[in-house]
C-alpha cells in the first residue's frame, strides 16, 4: 500500500504531465507560454487564429525560423482617410509543412507567442537607410 506522501507525488506528476501538454485546434498547436501570454493579454484562441489568417503586417520573427504577424486593434479613419490605432495584436509562431500538404496550404501552425503592443510599433528594416544608399550608389558608379 502507498503511503500518502507517494499517493502525493503520482497525482503532482500527472497534473504535470497534463500541464505539458501543448494544446491543438485543428491544425493549429499552441505552447504554454502562448496559452500564458494570452491570458496575460486577453486574448482568445480564436482572435489569434484571425491574426494568423489575415495579418495587416507580416515580419521575420526574432526566434529561429519564425514570423510575427500584427493586426490593429478598432482602426479608425479620419477627416483625410489616414487610418490610425491605439493597439496592436502580434502572435509569433512557426510553420510546420506536411507532407500532404498541396501549396498554398496553411500546414500545421505553431503559436509560440501572442501580445498586445501599446500604439504603433515601428517597422524594422534589416538594412539601415544609409547603408541601402551606399549600395545604390555603388552601383551607379559601376555601370
Amino acid at each position: 500500500m502507498p503511503s500518502p506522501y507517494q499517493e502525493f507525488l503520482e497525482k503532482a506528476r500527472a497534473r504535470f504531465h497534463a500541464n505539458r501538454e501543448k494544446k491543438r485546434s485543428g491544425n493549429f498547436v499552441l505552447t504554454r507560454h502562448a496559452e500564458f501570454k494570452m491570458r496575460q493579454y486577453a486574448l482568445s484562441e480564436q482572435k489569434v487564429r484571425g491574426v494568423i489568417r489575415n495579418p495587416r503586417r507580416i515580419e521575420e520573427g526574432i526566434a529561429k525560423d519564425t514570423v510575427a504577424v500584427m493586426q490593429p486593434v478598432s482602426p479608425k479613419r479620419d477627416a483625410k482617410g489616414v487610418e490610425t490605432w491605439k493597439q496592436e495584436i502580434w502572435v509569433m509562431f512557426q510553420k510546420k509543412a506536411n507532407k500532404n500538404d498541396l501549396p498554398g496550404a496553411i500546414g500545421r501552425v505553431r503559436i509560440i507567442s501572442a501580445w498586445r503592443y501599446p500604439g504603433v510599433s515601428p517597422k524594422r528594416n534589416p538594412i539601415p537607410d544609409d547603408i541601402l544608399l551606399e549600395l545604390e550608389r555603388e552601383d551607379i558608379l559601376e555601370e
